[in-house]
């Protein structure tokens, strides 16, 4: 393995009287250079804090487990390639995904850690509950292929992923839990077996939704999934100025019977047409196939300035943007849907939902259910 030894030095001198003052240095960080058939696992596992690992361009059959705060794990564009290394499972195609993340939680050299790669997904930060693993970011790659997901994170503070491309695998594109802080930035996930973006509390256990204090999912391109983006009891999120196109559904925010409920989430911005792939039901989900945006179980959320265009299907949850009782009678409450533009779903907009307090103002579409939503 190479590495390129990069410090960084300042040094300011002033007039301070009859002396010269001069500022400390700052810390020295590492780029460690990996090249195809070299193991990332071992650069990553010899980086400290701040430190770079630097995928050259090519492909590596390999899973990463990253523990280590202020890691920054980097390609070269979608020509860095991470597929299953031969022999592991590799994604087939799901029409039934599982809901658990197949991620145990652990530190940094322990089974534990090393379980959340092994079990079938691409690249793993994993910290524990009584520590998050701080401000790593992934980078300007693409992970395809692998039997669960792509990019997965769980207890992550201040995760930054972004230009990368998480394509065809079995579960989810890029997904996390109990994270918070997190921005998802021109990513692309595609035609992978259940959400391309999948953002929830915890799938192993039946929570209350939590607060991500502020996590951004912007600027992304979700197509061809189950699902676009899955939010999943959670709290204080922002959807800003995505693509979404050719997935079963666009965006779902979803909460239950637990509390403090899912909501006070914005979505915004986006633009969601033509998401007309046929899904078929599952154990926990009718079948999908012509929806925009879904708020089921959620509560004092804003979806505004949207363009919503070409959404049909014959799903009970078809519509352009549909308020929907959840499955566990859970009602959605005090939730805006304003100023949007509609066109051409099937219909423009649906309210199946009994709670209080839902507000439909200012949006321009054509057909509701029921009639006068418009």
């Amino acid at each position: 393995m190479k590495k390129c030894h990069i410090a960084y030095l300042a040094c300011t001198a002033a007039l301070m009287g009859t002396g010269l003052g001069a500022a400390p240095p700052v810390a020295d960080h590492t780029v460690h250079v990996v090249h195809p058939g070299e193991s990332i696992q071992k650069a990553v596992d010899a980086a400290q804090p701040g430190d770079t690992v630097l995928l050259t361009y090519g492909t590596y059959h390999e899973s990463v487990d990253v523990s280590t705060p202020g890691l920054t794990l980097r390609g070269v564009g979608r020509g860095t390639v991470l597929e299953p290394a031969a022999g592991t499972a590799s994604a087939a195609p799901s029409t039934a995904p599982s809901t658990g993340s197949g991620a145990a939680k652990g530190s940094k050299g322990t089974k534990a850690a090393t379980s959340c790669a092994a079990s079938g997904n691409g690249i793993c930060v994993v910290g524990t509950k009584n520590h998050n693993v701080d401000s790593v970011t992934i980078a300007s790659l693409k992970v395809t292929g692998f039997a669960k997901t792509g990019v997965y994170a769980t207890e992550a503070d201040g995760l930054t992923v972004r230009r990368v491309t998480a394509e065809k695998n079995g579960v989810w594109g890029i997904a996390t839990e109990q994270s918070v802080h997190g921005l998802f930035h021109d990513n692309t996930a595609r035609d992978n077996g259940d959400a391309g973006l999948f953002l929830a509390n915890s799938v192993k256990e039946e929570l209350g939704a939590t607060d991500t204090e502020g996590t951004v999912v912007e600027h992304n391109r979700l197509e061809g999934n189950r699902i676009g983006v899955t939010v999943r009891r959670l709290r204080n999120l922002t959807l800003a100025g995505n693509q979404l196109t050719g997935n079963c559904a666009g965006v779902f925010v979803v909460g239950d019977e637990n509390k403090p409920k899912a909501g006070f989430v914005t979505v915004r911005d986006n633009r969601i047409e033509r998401n007309n792939k046929s899904c078929p039901k599952t154990a926990r989900l009718d079948a999908l196939q012509g929806t925009g945006i879904v708020l089921t179980g959620a509560e004092d959320s804003l979806v505004t300035h949207n363009v919503i265009k070409d959404n049909v299907g014959k799903s009970p949850l078809s519509g352009g943007i549909v308020l929907f009782k959840s499955f566990v009678g859970t009602t959605s409450d005090r939730n805006l849907i304003s100023d949007n533009l509609l066109r051409r779903n099937s219909p423009d907009l649906v309210n199946t939902d009994t709670g209080k307090g839902n507000t439909f103002e200012g949006n321009s579409c054509r057909t509701s259910k029921p009639a006068g939503l418009c």
